[in-house]
């Protein structure tokens, strides 16, 4: 390192190498989104300070009207983005342009597939936009001084985007930061005023700060103001086109493609806000880590306080992006004064319920847009059944499930469409939970139901087990776990005790379970099968195979719970074993048919290798009996 100047030359961190090559080749038919994204980023440091001069005026006082500026110069062949905004310090400036401060990082970057549309969108998630730049310039510099800070103390970083960058000490005037792109010399086109005036129109308008561009080329050029600098979400919405509030979501997340649906609302009276809310199109690639930052920009009275305020709305809705703007907050709220204000309770429920309006009405107004967002973030809605039960008659109208009227897995009916088509007389929804769609639209529980005509909500998310739990009743209608307890079903005014069907079968129910008895709780003859041997059932008691299953691979100890063992008597494969003189080939013939339940239930056999063997013997002593 120069002891005069400071400079050092550092590698970039491995993801970020990675991410570059990966952001040219996937971005670059798009490769006019640079300048949305520097410019986003000067909004920021812009936002940034005023927010910091709260408290410290003393930081602004010098140059208090915040501005961006945009200049070209020809004859170098080089575009500027400036700000007088936060600016950054050295190790500040090597943090962020440097390495990827975010965890999951080597995750993101194994879902590039070099698919370009795929890859843009997951870029835009990753929020990484100073990159771009480098799709565009074979060099960029940053020149940049903290605010706060003496003119000796800027600092400057230089890259060419192969591997490497540069940092040492440099003098700046003022604070802020200046971004300077060496254009590549087919890349020349954004070196032309019409070009970038209507790329800062399109993209930047928005943008609550004047947008001024200049061209340091020519001598006496006058710098003019491009953009309307006004906060998109305090103008009227008949003045607001959905071109303006699509350009605004991109500038907010960072993200590349259009959201699926959007809600813009003032509130006035006892509280007064206004709030700016966005459905995305495609999930963050890190929405299941629920420890990440989430939550809207916080502005009072349109001024910028934190990012990601996630006390304005429910951990279940964090893929939601927005803005709100409070006339009623202090300036200088902090996340423990936003948990502790009386007006936030009422403020977030009313926010909550209007992100449910909005996502019920495109529900009902745009199917194919409710069925991406269903694909992307259906999980979260039913995350929000077990924790919201304020809302949770709201957000069952937001469910969606295969059913057994149709062949496909696809999740399209909701309860609405489901109770339109119960039969006369059905007075429950039925349900069936596994962990594969085929485990379940294979599952012998559903035998009597299709005799019968009764669909069945298939289930299969590894949420279902926890969600079901809290679903209560739907107009008026309760649900019924098919593979659960006793199945009584509609048009059947004749039926007969469990007690009474098993007196007719006692010697075959008794010496079975005198042989299964560490395995099930009790076998009974079967009501609800019709082309299978047997099957497994959980009591009413007992905690699903499915979120047992789950508890104990987590590591949570649980009491010992047996299934009850169900046989269809009508079934060959039981007419042999009823008929079966050996007791020993009849033990291994019940202890097959229990194994043949288990496994057609989704459950793993704790010693398939016996179950091999039975099953070996069992044919060999077929094949001998000549049968």
């Amino acid at each position: 390192m120069s002891e005069t100047t400071g400079r050092e030359t550092l590698g970039f961190q491995t993801e970020v190498r990675q991410l570059l090559q990966l952001m040219i080749h996937s971005l670059y038919s798009n490769k006019e989104i640079f300048l949305r994204e520097l410019v986003s980023n000067a909004s920021d440091a812009a936002d940034k300070l005023r927010f910091e001069a709260i408290e410290l005026p003393e930081l602004i006082k010098e140059d208090p009207d915040l501005r961006i500026r945009v200049s070209f110069n020809g004859e170098a062949g080089t575009l500027s983005v400036s700000d007088n905004g936060i600016g950054m310090t050295r190790e500040e400036l090597v943090a962020n342009l440097g390495t990827i401060a975010r965890s999951g990082t080597a995750e993101f970057l194994q879902q590039m597939t070099g698919d370009e549309k795929k890859d843009a969108k997951l870029i835009g998630q990753f929020g990484v936009g100073f990159y771009s730049a480098f799709i565009v310039a074979d060099r960029v510099e940053v020149l940049t001084r903290k605010a706060g800070a003496g003119d000796n103390e800027a600092v400057r970083w230089e890259s060419d985007g192969q591997g490497e960058f540069t940092v040492e000490n440099a003098e700046r005037g003022s604070r802020g930061t200046t971004v300077t792109l060496h254009l590549k010399d087919e890349e020349k086109e954004f070196l032309q005023e019409f070009r970038l005036e209507s790329l800062i129109r399109k993209y930047s308008d928005h943008i609550a700060f004047p947008v001024l561009l200049s061209n340091e080329g020519e001598k006496g050029d006058e710098e003019k103001t491009v953009n309307s600098a006004t906060a998109l979400w305090t103008r009227p919405r008949t003045d607001i086109s959905d071109d303006e509030y699509q350009e605004f979501y991109k500038h907010l997340s960072h993200d590349f493609a259009d959201p699926l649906a959007w809600s813009h609302n003032k509130v006035e009276g006892k509280r007064e806000y206004t709030s700016l809310l966005y459905v995305p199109g495609t999930a963050p690639y890190d929405l299941w880590n629920r420890e990440v930052p989430k939550g809207l920009k916080l502005y009072v009275q349109r001024v910028f306080i934190m990012d990601d305020a996630e006390q304005f709305l429910p951990l279940y809705l964090r893929f939601i992006k927005g803005v709100i703007d409070s006339a009623d907050l202090p300036l200088n709220v902090s996340r423990e004064l936003l948990q502790k204000n009386a007006d936030m309770d009422a403020m977030r429920g009313a926010l909550t319920r209007r992100v449910i309006d909005m996502l019920n009405k495109l529900s009902s107004g745009d199917a194919e847009k409710y069925a991406t967002f269903w694909q992307e973030f259906g999980q979260t809605i039913k995350e929000g059944i077990i924790e919201d039960k304020q809302n949770a008659e709201r957000l069952m109208k937001l469910l969606r499930f295969a059913t057994t009227a149709s062949d496909l897995s696809k999740q399209d009916q909701s309860l609405g469409d489901y109770v339109s088509r119960m039969t006369e007389n059905q007075e429950k929804i039925y349900y069936i939970v596994g962990e594969t769609y085929e485990t379940v639209k294979s599952s012998p529980h559903l035998e009597q139901l299709r005799e019968k005509g009764l669909e069945v909500l298939l289930l299969y998310d590894r949420i279902d087990p926890w969600m079901v739990d809290h679903l209560g009743e739907f107009e008026g209608k309760a649900f019924q776990d098919v593979g659960r307890g006793q199945l009584a079903l509609p048009d059947s005014d004749d039926i007969i005790t469990q007690d009474a069907i098993n007196d007719e079968h006692k010697a075959l129910l008794k010496k079975m379970k005198r042989i299964l008895k560490d395995r099930v709780e009790a076998v009974n003859v079967s009501q609800r099968l019709v082309d299978s041997p047997a099957c497994v059932v959980t009591s009413e008691q007992d905690l699903a195979p499915q979120l047992r299953r789950m508890l104990e691979a987590s590591g949570q100890a649980l009491p010992e719970s047996k299934p009850i063992l169900e046989i269809n008597v009508k079934h060959p494969l039981v007419t042999r074993l009823s008929s079966e003189s050996d007791d020993e080939r009849f033990g291994q013939l019940a202890k097959i048919v229990l194994d043949h339940a288990l496994l057609a239930e989704g459950t793993q056999l704790e010693n398939p290798a016996d179950y091999v063997r039975r099953m070996n013997q069992y044919l060999l002593d077929i094949e001998a009996d000549g049968g």
